[in-house]
This record gives structure tokens, sequence and C-alpha cells, in this order.
């Protein structure tokens, strides 16, 4: 490909060739200060460097390429490349090409032309003699933009598309009954269980992380608990503190351990099952994935992926916020991408063929109005002579006025969610609860549950300040999901 055209040129006043078109800019520069300093030109090659200094004609680098012990003559220039022949006016017209023919004998690829006593102005001037480098740039600038455009369309659904794992079963209709007669008083967990609930990523940051629903499992007198581990840590790495906390609460109680792991916390959870499913069988009695990446997210992977535009900025982002301000592991991030869900699933099995497993996805609302709600995160005690707001219902001003004047903390994680969600949904065409994808959430061989309820992927755990009585909230799905994990796991045993 050749960069600069090598036909006659134009000629201009004093006979000086006219150059015309951006791509003369640069040589232009080059003649003009040949015209204007008179000192002999240094040219410095990647295999040495030549210099005059006081008449004197020297040479330095590893070896070869260049006049040494004299003045070079007019004879000597004939056998220079043709950059310096250029330089030193030999030529009219310098022919900037892929050819061979104006190398020198080393086959450099680049010159640099010096002129002293041009430091303060520049220091040198690249000159490619061969397009291969910008040919290459380019080709990567467009795999990258490829990478980048094509994001997680190839990954989503995964799990699906692979016929050699089991199929699952739908069983929507059954939970729906569960719920509603949960809603009416119908209570079916029985206290010989200690029920477990796993927190996602970032619960270490979330005071109220299934609070409330252990609460309420507390007061139907149901031994309850929430894994106290460390979100942000490695899937592997939660999957052994899981592994020891489920046998401690098991050797301390007596009873078999149902589990309930939200987002990560799913995946937490199914990773202990399938590395110490051995060590666990016969004190786990079930699973329920509620809104978990198993087969990946495209969320993390589209913002960890390798060989995207800006891919390295963006990791260092990403462990900045993690490693230094949360304190936590940029592969817990990292592990929720589709490589390394499909080279651990890949590995480790999980037993869905003798556990009773559930898989509970959603899809988040992008209504317009998911932008003014706000979810209640945390909550801030008020000193006692201070008031109380009133935007809270007549109920609620009571109930927090007698628990010593807690005041929500709220986020708008809805909105963050909704927004999320119409992104994945223009993007992939996938539906979403703003995290998670609904393919991505379903294990293979495990009993599905697919309410048809808008629900984001925070709504679970964080309760919004607008409460609908008219519809269950997370507390009762939760607890109908165990409770339809008990069902399931009775049945086996017959």
């Amino acid at each position: 490909m050749r960069l600069a055209r090598a036909s006659s040129p134009d000629v201009g006043q004093a006979g000086r060739p006219v150059r015309r078109g951006l791509s003369w800019g640069f040589f232009d520069l080059v003649s003009s200060l040949h015209s204007t300093h008179t000192q002999p030109p240094l040219v410095e090659t990647k295999a040495g460097s030549f210099w005059e200094r006081g008449g004197e004609r020297k040479s330095g680098g590893q070896g070869g390429g260049g006049l040494t012990g004299r003045r070079a003559s007019s004879r000597d220039l004939g056998t220079l490349p043709a950059t310096e022949r250029y330089i030193r006016g030999e030529v009219p017209l310098l022919s900037v090409s892929n050819s061979t023919e104006d190398q020198t004998p080393n086959r450099l690829s680049e010159t640099i032309v010096v002129r002293k006593g041009l430091s303060n102005h520049m220091a040198g001037f690249p000159v490619f003699c061969m397009a291969s480098d910008w040919d290459n740039s380019w080709h990567s600038i467009c795999e990258n933009c490829a990478v980048l455009l094509q994001g997680s369309s190839k990954d989503i659904g995964w799990l699906k598309r692979t016929k050699t794992l089991p199929c699952s079963v739908d069983r929507t209709d059954r939970f729906k009954e569960l719920l509603h007669g949960i809603r009416n008083g119908m209570h079916h967990l029985p206290n010989t269980l200690v029920y477990l609930f796993i927190p996602g990523l970032f619960s270490n940051h979330s005071p109220l992380y299934f609070v409330n629903t252990k609460r309420i499992f507390s007061k139907m007198g149901l031994t309850c608990h929430i894994a106290r581990i460390h979100s942000e840590a490695s899937v592997e790495k939660n999957a052994r503190e899981l592994k020891l906390y489920i046998e401690e609460l098991y050797w301390g109680s007596g009873k078999q351990v149902l589990l309930l792991g939200h987002s990560k916390g799913g995946v937490d959870a199914a990773a202990a099952l399938s590395l110490y499913w051995s060590e666990l069988k016969g004190k786990v009695a079930g699973l329920a994935l509620v809104q978990s990446p198993y087969g990946g997210t495209p969320i993390a992977s589209d913002i960890l992926r390798k060989g995207q535009i800006a891919d390295k900025e963006t990791r260092r982002i990403m462990e900045l916020i993690i490693c230094k301000l949360i304190k936590g592991d940029i592969r817990a991030l990292e592990d929720l991408t589709y490589d390394k869900r499909r080279d651990f699933i890949s590995k480790h099995k999980l037993p869905v063929d003798e556990l009773p497993i559930i898989s509970f996805h959603t899809e988040a609302s992008t209504a317009p109005t998911m932008l003014a709600t706000l979810s209640r995160v945390a909550q801030a005690e008020l000193l006692p002579w201070l008031p109380l707001p009133r935007f809270l219902s007549s109920s609620e001003y009571a109930e927090s006025l007698l628990a010593s004047l807690k005041l929500p903390v709220v986020v708008p994680a809805s909105a963050a969610m909704a927004i999320s969600a119409l992104h994945l949904r223009l993007r992939y065409g996938e539906r979403s609860d703003g995290l998670v994808t609904r393919q991505d959430a379903e294990v293979p061989g495990s009993v599905l549950v697919r309410p048809e309820r808008r629900l984001d992927h925070a709504w679970m755990v964080h309760s919004t300040l607008r409460k609908d009585h008219a519809e269950a909230d997370a507390t009762q799905m939760c607890e109908a999901l165990m409770a339809m994990l008990v069902e399931i796991g009775r049945k086996k045993c017959c």
C-alpha cells in the first residue's frame, strides 16, 4: 500500500516542487527545515546512528548501514536510503511504500530524521517506510470493535442450548397455589428443618438483606439463619465457607438444612453442593436459587470481557471499586461471567437428580413510573425528640414510632434495575430482572418457577416504600418456595 504518490510534482517558485494534500504536510516541514538550517543531518535508525561534527563523519550503534571516518560525498548519496536522499535534495519526491528496494540491507521499517539545533522544536520525525504497522493497528481496532458490538449475544442462554444437560420442569402453577394459601394463613413449613438464607453480591453493605424475612420466620417458630459470608469473595471461597456453615448447623441442631440463595448467593450455594456433595449429602434438604446467574450474566461479562475497547481500563476501574473501596475480590464479579460459569459447570456437577432444586426468576418492569420508585436498603435511628417525617402512611408511622423512631434509608434501586433491563432488552432482545436474563437463571434439571408479575432483581431483598397489599411480599414468596422444596423432597423420598 502506497502512502504518498511518487508522480511528477507541480513546480512552484524557485523551482521548488509543490506537494499537495494532507499526506505531504510532514515532508513540507522537513524540506523547509532543510532550507533554513545548514547543519548536516543526523540519520538515526534501529541499526545505528550517524552524525557529523566539526567536519568529521562518525558512526555509532550496531555496525553497518552508513558512512564512517569521512564526510559523505555525492558519490555515496546514491547508496543512502531514499529518505536521506530526499532530505539532501538529491531526489524531488519521496516515495513511501511497502516495497523493499529503497530500504537498507537490514530491512528497517522506520527511520527517524533529526537535525542539529532543532531540540527546542522537536526531537525527531518518524517516517514510516512500510504500512504493515498501520495495517496491524487498524486490524486490531476493528477486532476490538467487533468484540464490543457482539457482546454476550452468543453466550446468553448457552445452558439451554446444551443438549447433554437434563431438562427442567415448569411448576409455576403449583407455586401460585402455595402462595395463595400462605396469604390466606395456611403455613406449611415444618419446624424439623433449619432454614438458611444466603445473600448475594454486596450484601455486606446492605444491613436489611433478608432481615425482614428472618424476623417473620422466627415469629412462626422456625429456626432461621442468614449466612454471614463475605459476599464479595470468590465463588469457591464462599462455597467452602458455606460447607462449614451447613455442617455446623447440622451437627448443632440435628436437623437438615434447607437453603435459599439470592443472586450470587444461589451460585455460591450451588457451588458448595457441587464441590462437597459427598460430605453434605444427607445434611441438606434442598436448594432454591432466586434470581441467580447460574449460567452467567451479561452485565459481568460485558464489563470484564477481554479484547474489547478499553478492556484494561475498565478492569482497573472495577478493581478500584471492588478491591479498594469495598475491600472485596475482583473474582467475585469475574466468577459470574459466562466463561467462568461454563468452565465451572463443565467440571463440577450439581446433584439435581438427588436433591430438590428450584430455579426462580422474574422480569423487571421498564415502565416510566419505576424511575420514581425507591427501595429501602437500611435504616437510621433518630433521637427521641426528633420528629418523624410524615411521608409514611399512618400504619407505617405508628410502627416506626414504636420501633425507636427508625428512619428508612432509601436508594433508587428499582430505577437502576429498570434502566438495566431496558438496556438488555434493546441490545440483546432478552428479558431480565435487570441483572440476570431469564434463560441464564434456569438450572438444568431443576423445577422452574416463572411468575408473571414484574419484579426486579432487588425486590426480593429490598422492599419498596410503596407497598401493594393486593400482592404477595418477598417474605411470602420465600416461604412458598421453601414449602415447595419440602413438598418435592417428600415426593423424592417416596
